[in-house]
């Protein structure tokens, strides 16, 4: 019998939402000044464990205004994995800045340590105290990680290789707020951390993004580009370009309400998790993407490692059947508008793109929801 559709991953909306934007709209307060702005970076800087949070407009906000406050300037180049969703890319291009594509560790799918040391060290060179790549000519200004569908990079070498060249690293936590590295909050475990709560995040605003950091002079730096460099605000004097990448009162209020719950929402994303691996494992030639013994992943998405051969078949069936599913993001260095950029030892990152299916991931899944989905791929492999 044919299910209701079961979507990838969806808002949860089951704690004191309605009441703290009820609270906006009744006093007025709905823009971008109120006080739940200021409970939604104190409440989210002190869950990670950092000392600043900026809220922004979105998550691609909180990256470019990180990689500005950061000194990347046009002309300059950034250490990117091509694995990854296009928003962090982008804001390296805002910046007038390229991309250097470093391949991902086949196991984590997150930037690999690896890769990058063996790039910084044998495909640039030290000129003045900075780093420039052979190749290019341009200057390496910082390094930007992303903790992909929710699993931590490894973030511990990845900073020791970055403080040689005196780099700062960005970390890019759009996906796996309340993931965990070394009992660790990503987030808090570089320069700077940013963080999205657009509708399919773990926690959502309906949009928004945080930038969190234990530097004061960062924060100071980013808070002012955000509110349009706005110097003195009653005089309206403005002291460079700057942008408005503030976030609403009314935004922040469903946010204060979301990060209530996010402890709750990430034990029951994991035994979801655990639960398809359990069952996944009567079927051949399939497996849930690695957890490694470092990590606490939030599993923001359950994300299949299949065949090649079967993953757009497998994808095409089960959507047939009503359940939502969805490949990894193209890999940007094959986009168009990125063909151009420097590509390093991205054999293995091709390779594990192709394997790639995520699957339904909200907090509402039941448990029979994930046997309707298992049963369904078990099906699939059957009818082979």
């Amino acid at each position: 019998m044919m299910r209701e559709s079961i979507p990838l991953s969806i808002p949860h909306i089951s704690g004191n939402e309605w009441k703290y934007v009820k609270e906006c709209l009744d006093t007025g307060w709905v823009s971008s000044v109120g006080s739940y702005v200021d409970q939604f970076e104190q409440r989210i800087s002190e869950y990670v464990g950092v000392e600043f949070g900026i809220a922004t407009v979105n998550g691609t906000a909180a990256l470019h205004l990180s990689l500005l406050a950061c000194g990347v300037q046009p002309g300059d180049e950034v250490i990117a994995p091509s694995f990854t969703f296009i928003a962090p890319i982008n804001a390296i291009r805002y910046c007038g800045a390229s991309p250097v594509f470093i391949g991902s560790d086949p196991e984590t799918l997150g930037l690999d340590v690896n890769k990058v040391n063996d790039f910084l060290a044998h495909e640039c060179v030290l000129r003045n105290g900075e780093l420039y790549n052979k190749q290019s000519g341009r200057r390496i200004i910082a390094i930007l990680p992303v903790h992909i569908f929710g699993h931590p990079v490894d973030m511990s070498p990845l900073n020791e290789v970055a403080g040689q060249y005196e780099l700062p690293v960005i970390e890019d936590a759009s996906e796996s707020l309340g993931s965990e590295y070394y009992e660790r909050k990503t987030g808090s475990l570089s320069t700077v951390g940013c963080f999205s709560f657009n509708g399919n995040k773990i926690i959502t605003c309906g949009g928004g993004g945080m930038v969190t950091t234990n530097d004061k002079s960062l924060a100071n730096r980013i808070r002012h580009l955000s509110t349009q460099a706005n110097k003195k605000p009653f005089e309206y004097e403005h002291d460079e370009v700057g942008y408005n990448y503030r976030l609403t009162n009314m935004q922040a209020a469903l946010g204060v309400a979301q990060l209530e719950q996010l402890d709750s929402f990430v034990e029951i994303k994991r035994k979801n998790a655990a639960h398809y691996r359990e069952i996944l494992a009567n079927i051949p030639n399939v497996d849930l993407a690695w957890e490694a013994s470092w990590a606490k992943s939030n599993y923001w998405l359950c994300t299949l490692i299949v065949t090649p051969a079967d993953r757009i078949p497998l994808m095409e069936y089960l959507l047939t059947q009503n359940i939502q599913v969805r490949p990894a993001w193209k890999l940007i260095h094959t986009l168009s508008m990125y063909q151009d950029c420097q590509v390093y030892k991205m054999e293995e990152t091709v390779a594990e793109f192709e394997k790639c299916i995520s699957i339904p991931s909200s907090v509402q899944l039941t448990a029979d929801d994930i046997r309707y989905v298992v049963d369904r791929i078990k099906v699939y492999f059957d009818q082979k």
